[in-house]
């Protein structure tokens, strides 16, 4: 097995493995990864010089995530994936994050915890559909305006700066913008995803999921990644009947993050990167 760095010609094979575990992932989600932190980005190949395995990590201000970790089915059981880990902690580590994120599966877990990491939360995946009224969004204020209130907002969530998360979400999808929160309306192949979506109250939070369902066609699968301690998310969730359909634990090492799970109701989700 040779770790190499993950380049953009490797994305169409990352692309192939996520498909077979069904995963959702789309290339514009590897062109920003390799662009914000190449460093902490790396691919495993087998003798033949094949792509067996990969993991994708993220640097913010203070802290970091690590995503996208992958093995090819026939691959696991021989230490990939663990050596592939490591190689994106360290690079985190290396680039100065003091607090590093990530989200496990059941499956995943122990070797997370073998590693120092300890559970802070559970992530619901929860699944609806639009309402199909077809509204066009409230704009948000002027660009630069937008952004710094979006920072503002997600970083009493969070408890960091994610600027060039929250850029490259905010770019790509719809912005939907109050005083004390926002919501990202994000295309996800056939379906679209809500996040990432932060409110200072749960007013706010039920008004900006509100105008966001409107604008969605009632045939149109949308999807969530809430944490389980925010109370109001599931309150909300629930009356607009999103069901469940997943979760993965949430997960840190290092110095302990101020997270503050009341002010979340959506991951950006991409790559687990928070």
């Amino acid at each position: 097995m040779i770790i190499e760095p993950f380049r953009t010609a490797d994305t169409a094979a990352f692309l192939n493995l996520a498909s077979a575990e069904g995963w959702v992932a789309e290339p514009w989600e590897f062109d920003f990864l390799l662009a914000a932190f190449p460093r902490g980005c790396f691919c495993a190949r087998d003798a033949a010089g094949t792509a067996t395995a990969f993991v994708t990590s993220l640097r913010h201000g203070r802290s970091g995530w690590i995503g996208n970790l992958i093995v090819r089915a026939d691959c696991r059981g021989r230490g990939i994936g663990e050596a592939l880990f490591m190689r994106s902690l360290n690079a985190l580590r290396d680039a100065g994050a003091e607090t590093i994120w990530l989200t496990a599966s059941k499956s995943g877990k122990s070797l997370y915890a073998k590693h120092g990491f300890s559970t802070i939360d559970t992530i619901i995946r929860w699944t609806g559909r639009g309402k199909g009224h077809h509204r066009e969004p409230d704009p948000a204020e002027g660009s630069d305006a937008a952004a710094t209130s979006v920072s503002a907002i997600d970083y009493q969530a969070w408890g960091d700066r994610r600027d060039g998360l929250l850029a490259v979400t905010v770019g790509r999808g719809r912005l939907l913008l109050r005083d004390t929160g926002f919501l990202v309306i994000q295309p996800s192949g056939a379906a679209v995803q809500f996040g990432p979506f932060s409110a200072l109250d749960h007013t706010t939070a039920e008004q900006l999921l509100d105008a966001a369902l409107r604008t969605i066609p009632h045939t149109t699968t949308v999807y969530l990644d809430a944490p389980a301690s925010n109370r109001s998310a599931l309150l909300h969730l629930n009356r607009r009947r999103m069901r469940i359909s997943g979760s993965n634990e949430l997960m840190y090492a290092g110095v302990r993050p101020e997270y503050r799970p009341e002010f979340m109701y959506g991951l950006a989700t991409m790559g687990s990167c928070g």
